[in-house]
């Protein structure tokens, strides 16, 4: 591997997140910019809630910081945070990538439904026609929810702990995208062709699973199951579903498909105006 050498003239992009030690795709970003030969680097910035809005502020301030990446717990709150959203952010409600231009402008956009959607297929899992269980509707379960519609899925059921929040999400697919039957539901995967955990159950040691006990005998083989979370890469559900004889897929595959779209968003490798 290329030794990182960080100068004035480097790039600097962060990604913000509570906690921080689950972050990888500082590492995974830093691999792929290193790989085009791109002087940028990227770190991890450990930012409490409480503390958000202090530390976006002091971005706008940050001439060599010309972007951030946003996950959890920060992918709604930052919305007001921002200048601008484009209207696919704004439709889903929740940003994972901001730009920042030379006049310390912050737009938002989110990638991970087009990255997640995208990272499927590049492992032959389509979305078309089938039946999705997704558990969970935070900031990254809405943008999943409208890339699945998006990419024609006949039926999304979601399952989330607070059942009022499922709802809602279910509602703001289905006005989007009708052809897609959108609703609350529970966690109870028979009949699926794909479950997907957006949740954060399963990132820390001793995480009770997304779906109930009782309902892992219900995973047949021939179901697909999806993790968004990046560490670890298997997960208690991905562990049960290998065991059943389930296709996984690894929550680093979002990731890694956003690369392109993460470049376009920001500018990166573009000729200058």
């Amino acid at each position: 591997m290329t030794e990182m050498r960080i100068t004035g003239r480097t790039g600097i992009m962060l990604m913000l997140a509570d906690p921080v030690a689950h972050v990888v795709g500082s590492l995974r970003l830093n691999d792929r910019f290193a790989a085009e030969g791109l002087d940028i680097a990227v770190s991890p910035l450990h930012v409490a809630p409480a503390d958000l809005a202090t530390v976006i502020d002091a971005l706008r301030r940050m001439r060599n910081v010309f972007g951030f990446g946003v996950t959890i717990p920060h992918k709604i709150a930052v919305l007001p945070l921002l200048d601008a959203t484009t209207p696919r952010a704004a439709r889903i409600g929740a940003v994972n990538f901001v730009r920042r231009d030379a006049e310390g402008r912050l737009t938002g956009d989110n990638l991970d439904g087009r990255g997640f959607v995208d990272g499927l297929a590049g492992q032959g899992i389509a979305l078309r026609g089938r039946r999705v269980l997704q558990l969970g509707a935070g900031g990254a379960g809405r943008a999943v929810a409208f890339g699945i519609a998006e990419a024609g899925a006949r039926e999304l059921v979601i399952h989330n702990r607070t059942n009022e929040r499922a709802e809602a999400l279910a509602a703001d697919v289905a006005t989007a995208y009708p052809d897609c039957i959108a609703r609350a539901g529970t966690n109870d995967p028979r009949g699926f062709d794909l479950v997907v955990n957006t949740t954060s159950m399963g990132m820390h040691e001793g995480d009770a699973l997304p779906l109930d006990v009782a309902h892992l005998a219900h995973l047949a083989a021939g179901t697909d199951v999806a993790e968004i979370i990046m560490t670890p890469a298997i997960t208690p559900l991905l562990a049960a579903a290998q065991a059943r004889g389930c296709r996984i897929s690894l929550g680093t595959s979002m990731l890694d498909a956003q690369y392109v779209l993460v470049k376009e968003l920001l500018g990166i490798g573009a000729p200058a105006a």
